[in-house]
């Protein structure tokens, strides 16, 4: 127990550590003018436009717009992804009639779709959350089936044998089996929601921080540019955080 704790520290220790080392060379190539603080401002710079952004609420209103458009996207393509994966999974003929369709589309690039999401949903909310959708779903439907898949084929076939109905079947031997791949590939696909924000915010936004971020782009503000990716990574880091601390309790209770 004691080791573990002082490993956990040990761990935390270097982190901070690099941190640490990252900020200050930085900062002192910026103060002796061996960086370019115009293209990448000092540190000291960025806490500044921080503290500028939170005063005026500019960059709590935008991430909180921006989580919002992610936790939309990201549900709606858990719960497909999760759906459609099992039933891909378990169904040799389903997955053989889409496996072609799914290859063609999943390489697709978010970003590439945004013509169409402008003719479909319009310049409002609907097309901001379709381009979050499609980040993650692919991602979590493959991580599904995968997992589905790799199920133990003796516990499936001792569970036909029993003649278990199929919701039971499902609820207590696929999904069980299948939960560590299905955790990755919500894991995944939250990350991948994460990245498609930007995108879609370049969807006639006036809001968010991908919005933000593009906006100070324009007018050279690359401290506000930082912030807000600093934003996205933090909050993306979280919530991977919460993610992987239901997985535990999860997988321990099943």
């Amino acid at each position: 127990m004691i080791k573990n704790i002082f490993k956990k520290t040990g761990y935390a220790a270097e982190y901070i550590a690099l941190i640490v080392v990252i900020i200050a060379v930085w900062a002192i190539m910026g103060e002796t003018g061996q960086l370019n603080t115009v293209i990448l401002p000092t540190p000291g710079a960025i806490v500044e436009t921080f503290v500028k952004l939170i005063s005026k609420g500019t960059l709590l209103t935008n991430l909180w717009i921006s989580v919002a458009r992610v936790l939309q996207g990201y549900f709606i393509a858990s719960v497909l992804g999760i759906v459609l994966g099992i039933l891909f999974g378990l169904s040799k003929h389903l997955n053989r009639l889409t496996e072609l369709l799914i290859q063609i589309i999943k390489p697709i690039p978010p970003i590439a779709w945004i013509p169409l999401v402008i003719l479909w949903f319009g310049i409002g909310e609907s097309g901001k959350i379709f381009l979050i959708f499609l980040g993650g779903f692919f991602t979590i439907l493959i991580n599904v089936m995968d997992g589905i898949r790799q199920t133990d084929v003796k516990l499936v076939e001792v569970s036909k044998s029993m003649e278990t109905p199929f919701l039971k079947h499902v609820f207590k031997m696929v999904i069980p089996g299948a939960a560590p791949n299905i955790f990755t590939g919500l894991r995944t696909g939250l990350s991948s929601c994460w990245m498609c924000v930007v995108a879609a915010e370049l969807v006639a936004s006036t809001t968010g921080l991908g919005y933000m971020i593009m906006n100070a782009r324009q007018y050279g503000q690359t401290g506000t540019v930082i912030v807000g990716m600093l934003a996205i990574g933090i909050i993306g880091k979280l919530m991977d955080s919460i993610l992987k601390w239901i997985e535990k309790l999860v997988i321990r209770w099943i």
